[in-house]
């Protein structure tokens, strides 16, 4: 296993009056993608905006490269090097798909500043995009929104990318297109933590494996682990990987 990228240390977190997170532990290491899984409600997407810092930690710690991201707002956290595609996928409806992805260019003060190279590399896994370049956001179709979004992501080289749930209510066809896009970013060594439902799609991309329950990470490992072990499936999460063929 690689070095650890990110690292969660007995971590708490708590949303006004409620504890939702109780002392999660897990890494994720470097160039590898690890699958956060878990039942509805354990707390895989807490942990995420935790990460970011939409919320806080409340108790124990978490640390990229080294250094903690204890107490540090959102946009500190994002200039690290860390991408986040929340479930809400988190486009800009009112603007169109150019002016998205320039604000979400770091490196780019205008339109002729992005770099078209890496833009064609996008087009490629998403043709969409391409097709409806100056287009409002909003009047693209929910796989389309969802291709924006993680194309925000990595519209630039990013340390680590946090992706919550991208093939939720996408048709097969699409599902397909992100897969192919992952495995892409995988192959060049990125690093991704996903949070994902669709079991064939963790097997496929999955190097590693947090699940998570009752606000707890229960069990971690080799993704491989877990997919082919189906008693092991049963007992973590409740279903087994062959039905979701």
């Amino acid at each position: 296993m690689s070095q650890p990228i990110l690292e969660l240390s007995g971590v708490h977190t708590h949303i006004g009056a409620y504890h939702i997170l109780h002392g999660v532990d897990f890494s994720v290491p470097a160039g590898e993608v690890t699958m956060l899984l878990g039942r509805n409600g354990a707390g895989k997407t807490t942990t995420l905006r935790t990460i970011m810092g939409l919320w806080q930690v409340s108790q124990g710690d978490v640390r990229f490269q080294g250094q903690s991201l204890k107490g540090l707002g959102t946009p500190e956290i994002a200039q690290r090097g860390i991408a986040y595609v929340p479930e809400s996928m988190g486009i800009f409806t009112d603007l169109t798909v150019k002016e998205n992805m320039l604000l979400a260019a770091r490196s780019a003060r205008n339109a002729d500043e992005l770099d078209t190279q890496r833009l064609e590399w996008i087009f490629g896994f998403f043709p969409a995009l391409k097709k409806f370049w100056l287009y409002p956001a909003g009047k693209l179709s929910g796989g389309q929104k969802q291709m924006l979004a993680v194309a925000r992501a990595i519209c630039e080289p990013r340390a680590l990318i946090l992706i919550d749930e991208p093939s939720k209510g996408l048709a097969p066809s699409i599902i397909q297109n992100l897969v192919t896009a992952f495995s892409e970013l995988k192959r060049q060594k990125t690093t991704i933590l996903l949070v994902e439902q669709n079991f064939m799609m963790a097997k496929a991309l999955g190097d590693r494996v947090a699940v998570m329950d009752n606000g707890r990470v229960v069990h971690t490992g080799a993704m491989r682990e877990l997919a082919e072990d189906e008693s092991m499936q049963q007992r973590l999460l409740g279903l087994s990987l062959g039905a979701h063929q």
